[in-house]
């Protein structure tokens, strides 16, 4: 029975001494991964994981990779950009399409012949010069202009709108429209191919027909060459 019991007490002892030996393992391995965690953290955290920092990372990163993107685009939208229309370039005509016995239309062409895509977009500048050898400055009637692209071939139009002299009267005889495309300097002359305006006062109200002019829009139909 002693030897029973001492066998029995050492091992207990045994017993113990590994479950402290253990303990203390596991005191051991724990210190380690505590000592570990923050530098194993700090990635995360670059990330994203923090609320403050990893916000900021993020959207630095987040703009980087937008701007990175807008940039392909810039820069793809660069490569792919295409200048203005010149004034050089483009052969312009008009062409008196009045359908209305009071409301005049003059519908003014310009068709790219420069060899190349070019942009339009905006208003022309209009004077129109009379036979007496004033000139009439005409203003925009206030639509949305939308830019376009014309190939070589492709023609952009606008209408001159203006009130029909119905007087009796030789009223005012316009002779040239002085034409200067949208986003250019250089002006062109073409022949007017209407009659001729009222007289300022004569048969018109605030209601009737006014001289202006529309922004300048791609002709749907146009052939490209």
């Amino acid at each position: 029975m002693k030897l029973t019991h001492a066998s029995k007490t050492l091992l207990a002892g045994l017993t113990l001494l590994g479950a402290l030996s253990l303990t203390a393992c596991n005191n051991d391995d724990g210190g380690v991964k505590a000592g570990d965690t923050p530098s194993g953290a700090k990635p995360t955290v670059s990330t994203g994981a923090d609320s403050s920092g990893g916000t900021g990372d993020s959207g630095s990163s987040s703009g980087s990779g937008s701007s990175s993107g807008s940039g392909s685009s810039g820069e793809g939208n660069t490569d792919s950009e295409v200048g203005n229309c010149r004034s050089d370039e483009l052969e312009v005509t008009a062409a008196d399409n009045t359908t209305d016995k009071t409301e005049g239309v003059i519908t003014v062409q310009f068709k790219n012949g420069g060899g190349r895509d070019c942009a339009i977009s905006g208003y022309a500048g209009v004077d129109l010069k009379t036979a007496t050898g004033d000139t009439l400055s005409v203003d925009r009637d206030g639509d949305q202009p939308h830019p376009d692209v014309l190939k070589d071939g492709e023609s952009a139009a606008f209408n001159i709108t203006f009130p029909v002299n119905t007087t009796g009267g030789s009223g005012v005889r316009i002779t040239n429209i002085l034409v200067t495309p949208p986003n250019e300097t250089k002006t062109v002359t073409i022949a007017w191919p209407a009659g001729s305006l009222p007289v300022s006062g004569e048969d018109s109200s605030d209601s009737g027909p006014k001289l202006s002019i529309g922004p300048v829009g791609k002709v749907s139909d146009s052939p490209a060459s």
